[in-house]
């Protein structure tokens, strides 16, 4: 049943009209509104139920695709040596701590991953948190307070707007990638309040366009003005930076980033997420955040997934050598099409559709013709920049790369986002 349709069926069991609260659900389902129409004409790409993952293959509605929507970029969801990991821990460990790590819920395995983690990062320790979106939640609460500025770009990820809204400190939010902005608010801040805490904020790689942080600009800029410097590399740990340690390590800056965190729900294949750093200020963290402090801990069945998958990622240098190979192949694939790909420099690259009504229309042709994405609409993306957010992984073949190529060229085609416009 369609969800306008249950929407109709309960409405007409219940009586809630003195319940203002809910008036803005109510709103929701406004036939004339988005929701409606593009449930009503089929379009709705979210929410779909994925029934069976092998990685670049999946099966939707009882057919298989071909998943280029996923970031699973070292290719490790389906590799017999993790699947076999976590249930080796769930036999050892049982399928949860119940508790936090504050607490009851800490297993020799998640010290072991701390250890294996801040050496692999050159940092020198390492704090778990059960997701990357608390992780960033719980770093910038835990260190950013009353008297002290967050200087987050535009572009950043939810969780670090989460972090900054947590937090009791004032945020100041430069345009994307722009360091004469950042520089500016620096510049004001740094006059008019000279003893506060100061703190810059980036993802590393950003999720919907695929482009890499300045980094080298940051890391001058914190030096400057005496700010700390935290790199989210949810998009870049396991993908970019030499052995995938990470933006900072991709310019030869490691030493320079004072803290990065990321997550383990995309190269890693689990779920959770980090923070490393220096010694005191992860002990810190470890101690004040309350998102560590009073939430259950990463299960044993994730964290022996990280810990195999960084065996595999150390051992099998190949699998970013390809990914990066995979990636350079699909850029160049989609821009001789006539597409536009902006700044890609990462496994993610957009591409931009248009209206919202013709990004759902060009995803669900795109499925028809056996590829899956992801569908991107304002406010995460520009007004009329809708696109499909594509991303690769290592074990995509070259088979996969051409298949999805010559579905994207045939529906761009029909849809007169390239070529001229089927009639």
């Amino acid at each position: 049943m369609a969800d306008t349709q249950k929407h109709a069926q309960f409405a007409a069991q219940r009586n809630r009209n003195d319940i203002s609260l809910f008036n803005k659900a109510e709103r929701f389902f406004d036939p004339e509104g988005d929701y409606a129409r593009v449930t009503g004409a089929g379009l709705y790409p979210y929410f779909r139920p994925i029934q069976r993952n092998e990685g670049a293959r999946a099966v939707i509605n009882g057919r298989e695709i071909i998943m280029a929507g996923s970031n699973n970029y070292l290719g490790l969801t389906s590799d017999p040596r993790v699947k076999t990991a976590a249930k080796e821990a769930i036999d050892k460990y049982g399928t949860g701590c119940t508790g936090s790590r504050f607490l009851n819920g800490t297993l020799d395995i998640h010290i072991e991953l701390e250890e294996k983690l801040a050496r692999y990062m050159n940092k020198e320790a390492c704090v778990l948190y059960s997701t990357g979106y608390m992780t960033n939640q719980g770093v910038l609460s835990s260190l950013a307070s009353k008297g002290d500025f967050i200087f987050s770009d535009k572009d950043n990820h939810a969780c670090i707007v989460a972090g900054q809204q947590v937090s009791l400190a004032e945020t100041k939010r430069f345009n994307h990638n722009d360091m004469n902005h950042l520089r500016r608010l620096l510049e004001r801040v740094s006059e008019e309040y000279p003893n506060a805490g100061k703190l810059i904020v980036s993802d590393g790689v950003f999720s919907m366009s695929g482009s890499v942080a300045k980094v080298p600009e940051l890391v001058a800029l914190a030096e400057e003005f005496g700010a700390a410097l935290l790199l989210d590399d949810a998009h870049a740990f396991g993908v970019i930076g030499e052995g995938g340690r990470g933006s900072a390590a991709y310019f030869n800056l490691e030493d320079k980033c004072h803290l990065t965190t990321g997550t383990f729900s995309k190269s890693f294949a689990s779920l959770g997420g980090f923070c490393v750093g220096d010694y005191d200020v992860i002990e810190y963290i470890r101690h004040t955040s309350s998102t560590h402090i009073f939430s259950a801990s990463m299960p044993p069945a994730n964290v022996a997934t990280v810990l195999k998958c960084l065996e595999i990622l150390e051992t099998e240098t190949w699998r970013l050598d390809r990914l990066w190979e995979i990636s350079d192949y699909m850029r160049k694939g989609f821009a001789n099409l006539g597409f536009n790909v902006w700044k890609s420099q990462s496994p993610v690259i957009p591409v931009v559709v248009g209206d919202m009504w013709t990004c759902f229309q060009f995803w669900t042709d795109l499925l028809e013709e056996g590829v899956f994405v992801n569908a991107v609409i304002p406010p995460a993306v520009p007004p009329g920049q809708s696109l499909m957010r594509t991303s690769y992984m290592a074990s995509h073949t070259n088979e996969d790369l051409d298949f999805i190529l010559a579905a994207f060229e045939k529906v761009g085609k029909k849809h007169g986002v390239i070529g001229r416009k089927e009639s």
